[in-house]
């Protein structure tokens, strides 16, 4: 196969199913932009600054490292389907109610991530560590990440 070859992708993304010819060596984030997906941030390209965080099969991965073709019959989901029309999901809500979000360029990327954190099995509420550790990821300019924290640990202990 030759770099310029282009094979299908189908997948599911945010509950809709996708189908589409590709360049194999296109990263998850490139497809999803294109798509109109722009809560999917292109801000390192390297997997450092988490913004350009999804969920793949409930999994949070960097999609600037993510092959599209890796997305093979898998579930994506962005932040565009966390939304019901115009309404917030619950955990957006939390982050704009608490402030977490400043210039918003990485609340994406850390509500995916949080979103993934959560769905965790856990018997007890996570901890300050275990929340800083599991949004170790993403990175913030703005905010000094502790109303980002607060934010996670109020919305855990209120949607238990």
């Amino acid at each position: 196969m030759k770099y310029t070859d282009r094979i299908m992708l189908e997948c599911t993304i945010n509950g809709r199913a996708f189908e589409s010819d590709i360049i194999p060596g296109m990263p998850l984030a490139d497809l999803l932009r294109e798509q109109g997906l722009l809560s999917v941030k292109q801000g390192c390209c390297v997997g450092e600054c988490g913004a350009c965080t999804v969920l793949v099969d409930d999994i949070a991965v960097d999609s600037c490292l993510y092959l599209a073709v890796w997305a093979a019959g898998k579930q994506i989901r962005t932040l565009e389907g966390e939304t019901r029309g115009e309404q917030l999901s619950p955990l957006q809500q939390a982050y704009a109610k608490s402030g977490a979000v400043q210039c918003g360029f990485c609340t994406p990327g850390f509500i995916m991530a949080t979103k993934a954190m959560l769905a965790k099995p856990h018997d007890t509420p996570l901890t300050i560590l275990e929340i800083r550790r599991g949004l170790a990821g993403n990175l913030c300019r703005c905010t000094g990440y502790q109303t980002i924290v607060n934010t996670v640990q109020s919305y855990e202990q209120e949607n238990k």
